[in-house]
């Protein structure tokens, strides 16, 4: 990207300008449009807090109460979806500098919030705290490969107490055609409108949440995607080489469901992970950490799940089971399901199912760096709009880190120490004394 009049690179000050005007253009008031850019700008300005008056005092410290007033017009009527298209057109391009998507993510992230007022506030589990508490959940689908990931589709997700209470929808702005959904429900529907939208597909990962609801994994999989998606140990599943008893043979109508026995019953995965023998298990490698190679144990069997089988016709389709049990620890760790080839290796198991940090790392940057969870506002409006300008502003960075080489490269060929002389002592060295 050039200046006009002269073939030199845009600066970065130039660079955030042609990038916020591509993205607020559709907002059509010429006031809402300024408001959305300067709300941008305050998101990237350092600071602790992220709300409106601090980023007004930041944007403006001569007019505090004039800025404060003027980022308030971003609440007004727009479409977070189509900023969140414009942040994905101006960010993917940058992305795909060093490879196609690969990922799709799925995940929630909670904000801890106290109150009762505050739309989709309730009693919940709250990923942050990593316990029950009065919070907010939003569930979110990133788009990722191995350089980078982008935050494509941000909803709230509307707690049934809230969406039961109409004085409480309407005094939170929340609209009619919003009524209860699953975390995983929501989640299918973005999934859905990303496909609809032409988004480069990659493989689906997603934590226990996603993949323990079979109803999720079959949706997924109705949609012609393929998944890696962690599941629970207690979840239950057929052993490899085992499955339903055989055809009926007795007297009567033949049953038209499958059927159990004490020959055929299904195992939990821990069992069935306590069972493999010692050769199933594999020390594997996925990346590199900032200590090294980061590795584990794993092991890999086909195995059909078994949730609510003997109330179908036919047993659920065969697929992996990926366990990892480190070394040393007293049980096995995490498992994950995944609808890939029967001839997919071990190390590319290992390797999508480990790929989910990426999620990890946008929401801890989005939090503690551009302010997703400062939204002071109760409405349902309010919160969308930030959230969707939030990930305006951390697209603007992912894109900014993406013109650089992948950080292996860059750290082994820009910043390796070179070797000193042979005899080469630095003065005042203590041997040289």
């Amino acid at each position: 990207m050039y200046q006009e009049g002269a073939r030199q690179p845009l600066t970065g000050e130039a660079r955030l300008e042609a990038y916020l005007d591509a993205i607020v253009g559709g907002l059509g008031h010429v006031r809402r449009a300024a408001a959305a850019r300067a709300y941008c700008t305050g998101l990237l300005l350092p600071g602790a807090r992220k709300s409106i008056e601090p980023m007004a005092a930041r944007l403006d410290p001569a007019h505090v109460q004039a800025k404060h007033q003027s980022l308030h017009h971003v609440v007004a009527e727009w479409d977070d979806a189509a900023v969140l298209a414009a942040v994905r057109a101006q960010v993917l391009p940058a992305i795909e500098r060093h490879g196609p998507v690969a990922y799709w993510i799925v995940d929630d992230s909670g904000f801890p919030k106290q109150g009762t007022h505050s739309v989709g506030v309730a009693r919940q589990y709250c990923g942050q705290l990593g316990k029950q508490d009065t919070c907010q959940v939003a569930v979110g689908l990133s788009v990722a490969n191995d350089q980078a990931s982008l935050p494509i589709a941000y909803q709230l997700f509307l707690p049934q107490v809230w969406a039961d209470d109409p004085p409480r929808r309407a005094k939170a702005g929340v609209p009619d055609t919003i009524t209860f959904e699953t975390k995983t429900a929501i989640a299918l529907g973005q999934l859905r409108q990303a496909l609809a939208a032409g988004v480069p597909v990659g493989i689906l990962l997603g934590d226990a949440g996603y993949g323990d609801e079979t109803a999720f994994r079959v949706g997924v999989a109705d949609l012609g995607l393929r998944y890696v998606l962690g599941v629970r140990p207690r979840t239950s599943v057929r052993a490899p080489g085992t499955g339903p008893p055989p055809p009926w043979s007795g007297r009567g109508r033949r049953p038209s469901r499958l059927r159990r026995d004490a020959a055929h019953q299904p195992v939990t995965l821990k069992a069935l992970a306590l069972s493999l023998p010692a050769w199933a298990w594999r020390t594997v490698s996925w990346r590199e950490g900032t200590r090294g190679d980061l590795s584990s144990r794993f092991a890999a069997v086909r195995v059909r799940p078994a949730h609510r089988d003997t109330q179908r016709t036919e047993p659920w389709p065969e697929e992996w089971l990926l366990i990892e049990w480190p070394a040393g620890d007293a049980e096995p760790a995490k498992y994950w399901f995944s609808n890939l080839p029967k001839r997919t290796s071990l190390k590319r198991l290992v390797k999508l199912a480990k790929a989910r940090c990426w999620i990890e790392r946008d929401y801890q940057d989005l939090k503690q760096e551009l302010g997703l969870g400062h939204y002071e506002g109760r409405n349902w409006r309010g919160f969308h709009h930030h959230a969707s300008l939030s990930i305006a502003a951390y697209g603007f960075l992912i894109a900014e880190r993406c013109r650089f080489p992948p950080q292996r490269q860059f750290r082994r060929r820009r910043i390796a120490t070179p070797a000193l002389p042979a005899g080469f002592q630095p003065r005042g060295a203590a041997s040289a004394a």
